[in-house]
């Protein structure tokens, strides 16, 4: 059978991706489109969904997935906004009912992999700087990668400062810079367009769907492959 997808969030960019990917995945049913004005609860219950794409906007995942949970539900949050704190408390509500899911910054495989280099450099480089850079009409700044990729270096005991950059021409652009003497060491991950996201998108539904908790990053559904 298929696993019955709701996608919250369906009338945005990501949204309208996160659609297309799932109507053309042989094992997935994608059974509900919400946008922003749809009562949540009234219509994830009749859309029959075992997992939820939330995909909206920054600052309102951490409440959309609870209410996603508290209706016996999965959530894959893809918004960016979602606190450290707010990931454990939901790994906690997703424990207290048997379920799971996922919070994903980044649903990019290219990052992820840069993500994962830049802690291992973190062992041997003492410092670090992140310079993110995108199209003038994202909002948020820094972006939720960067402030995640920081986060991830802070927990081996480096300190990365972030600078923005918001430019027509653009897209999605992430550099990890490593210095010492004598040398510098340098992670680029760049995106032309957000097709990158489809094969996450996918791991992350798929993964959602037998998850005990929730987890935090693309790694997590990666290795669970």
């Amino acid at each position: 059978m298929k696993l019955p997808v709701a996608v919250v969030g369906a009338r945005g960019r990501l949204g309208q991706l996160a659609c297309e990917a799932l109507a053309a995945a042989g094992d997935l049913e994608l059974v509900a489109r919400l946008g922003s004005g749809d009562p949540l609860e009234e219509r994830l219950r009749a859309s029959g969904a075992r997992v939820v794409l939330e995909c909206t906007r920054a600052g309102l995942g951490y409440e959309h997935a609870r209410r996603i949970l508290a209706l016996g539900l999965r959530p894959v949050v893809g918004t960016s906004g979602v606190s450290l704190e707010e990931t454990r408390a939901l790994d906690e509500q997703a424990r207290a009912l048997s379920l799971g899911g996922i919070v994903v910054p980044n649903f990019s495989v290219g990052m992820s992999l840069l993500q994962r280099a830049a802690e291992e450099a973190a062992r041997h480089f003492q410092k670090c700087e992140i310079i993110e850079m995108h199209h003038e009409q994202k909002r948020d700044a820094p972006s939720g990668t960067a402030l995640d990729t920081a986060q991830r270096l802070a927990a081996h005991g480096r300190s990365a400062p972030i600078h923005s950059v918001r430019l027509p021409g653009l897209y999605a652009h992430q550099l990890v810079i490593f210095g010492a003497a004598g040398e510098s060491y340098t992670l680029r991950h760049d995106m032309a367009g957000p097709a990158a996201f489809g094969p996450g998108i996918l791991c992350c539904v798929r993964y959602a769907a037998s998850a005990l908790g929730v987890a935090r990053g693309l790694d997590a559904a990666l290795g669970s492959r």
